[in-house]
């Protein structure tokens, strides 16, 4: 069909080759989960949809949240032809002759959908093509994007739409996609006899952010291991260790040289961790005797500066930077001496790994936890429809406080209560921890914002 496609009612679940995810795609709005502000009952999408009376649509949402979905669900439900446009593919003249083609469909009483999935993709004159046909009611535009339409949609085919924000699947609602997925025998898993506890399923839900699609992809590779290892004919369980199988993510080490090497660096970086400049001196002077890389040695110092000392002596990343920069301006041999001050430096300074420690922590829960959207109040509104939606409501301008300091929520809910980084009492941590024991004071003295006070 080229360029376009229209969507038709034939069922392709038991086409294995698809993907899990399409596949158990939902086909009505009683299978779709999520977004209840839109879908639920008596609510204004599922209400126009129903009464078949949807004009042009916008869905703003992250990856894997059903806009897609709900475009097909649309299609399966109106009495209009539908098609679906390539963002990539289509130019001005293609979307010119289909315009031409629904404006005579039309004339016959046949009306027409036009779905454009990722439309931030398509550039402003690819846009301004629709809004004339859209402007007279010639097609219905259902468009679908992750990006904000106030700056990817121009304004005047913005205007003539209506715009619904989707939000990040739960995990409660992600594990029943999974559950469903599990045990259906014509679209999902249920005839290959697969089992994952519950709490397998919330750690797949829980790295997913939301995206259903990343969800499913996961469950899919997971099965396959857990099939694989349980042989054939025996009922297959999938496991926690599949899972993280099944998220892995390739790491490629940079160097392929042998153990020595990496017991050199090893040397180095524990005696400057240890505050012996002697040993670190002695390392260092190893590896660049023997050839090594000296811009190498010069990330590692770099590392070293952020990961033991880190905020107890600011200076120490500083200096190291210096000395990668004079290695990179002057060469060797003459770098040696840049390498040799940055190392005894960061031996001498005084040692901190709270910074490396509270940067580990936030990794941790941005892997585990999901990831929940930034609060309005912490959001720019720089168009009315972002006003609208609450962008910017709440928050406070820390200046206009003597202080300086707002009694504001700024992590989401679920982390609200997180402290990451807690500095030691070395060097200039000292000084950081009375500023933040003085920032505490300021803040539980502060009037408290009115989003603080809502909740």
């Amino acid at each position: 069909m080229g360029l376009f496609q229209s969507v038709t009612s034939a069922d392709g679940g038991r086409d294995r080759t698809r993907p899990l995810a399409d596949r158990m795609r939902p086909r009505t709005l009683d299978e779709f989960v999520g977004q209840e502000h839109l879908v639920g009952p008596g609510k204004p999408l599922r209400t126009q949809v129903e009464r078949d009376d949807t004009g042009s649509l916008i869905f703003w949402g992250p990856p894997g949240t059903g806009k897609t979905t709900l475009a097909k669900i649309i299609a399966g439900m109106t009495k209009a032809e539908f098609i679906e446009f390539s963002a990539v593919l289509a130019g001005i003249k293609e979307i010119k002759q289909v315009m031409l083609d629904a404006e005579r469909a039309r004339q016959y009483g046949t009306r027409t959908i036009v779905f454009i999935d990722e439309i931030h993709r398509f550039n402003k004159a690819q846009q301004d093509a629709f809004l004339p046909y859209v402007e007279k009611g010639s097609i219905r535009l259902i468009g679908a994007t992750t990006e904000n339409p106030s700056f990817e949609v121009i304004s005047a085919l913005l205007s003539r739409c209506r715009v619904y924000v989707l939000k990040p699947l739960t995990e409660e609602q992600i594990v029943t996609l999974l559950r469903r997925a599990l045990a259906d025998k014509q679209r999902g898993l249920g005839e290959v006899a697969v089992e994952a506890a519950d709490q397998v399923l919330i750690q797949i839900a829980s790295y997913s952010s939301g995206d259903a699609r990343n969800a499913y992809n996961t469950l899919e590779v997971a099965a396959a291991l857990a099939q694989q290892r349980a042989g054939k004919g025996m009922r297959a369980e999938i496991t926690l260790d599949m899972v993280q199988d099944a998220l892995q993510k390739r790491v490629l080490l940079y160097d392929k040289a042998g153990e020595e090497h990496y017991n050199l660096i090893s040397a180095l970086h524990k005696s400057v961790r240890n505050s012996d400049p002697d040993a670190a001196l002695y390392w260092l002077g190893r590896m660049l005797e023997a050839g090594e890389d000296p811009l190498y040695i010069a990330r590692r110092l770099v590392r070293m500066a952020v990961e033991d000392i880190g905020l107890s002596d600011p200076q120490a990343l500083s200096l190291s930077m210096a000395a990668r920069d004079a290695v990179d301006f002057i060469g060797m041999p003459e770098g040696n001496l840049a390498l040799a001050e940055a190392a005894v430096y960061l031996s001498i300074a005084p040692k901190s790994n709270a910074l490396y420690t509270a940067y580990n922590e936030v990794q941790q829960d941005v892997e585990r936890t999901a990831a929940e959207p930034v609060p309005l109040h912490l959001r720019n509104a720089p168009t009315g429809l972002m006003k609208g939606l609450g962008y910017g409501s709440g928050y406070q301008y820390a200046h206009d406080l003597e202080s300086k300091v707002a009694d504001m929520q700024c992590l989401p809910d679920n982390l609200s209560k997180r402290t990451y980084y807690q500095p030691t009492t070395e060097g200039a941590e000292k000084r950081i921890r009375e500023r933040l024991d003085e920032i505490k004071r300021h803040r539980s003295q502060a009037p408290r914002s009115d989003t603080e006070k809502e909740s």
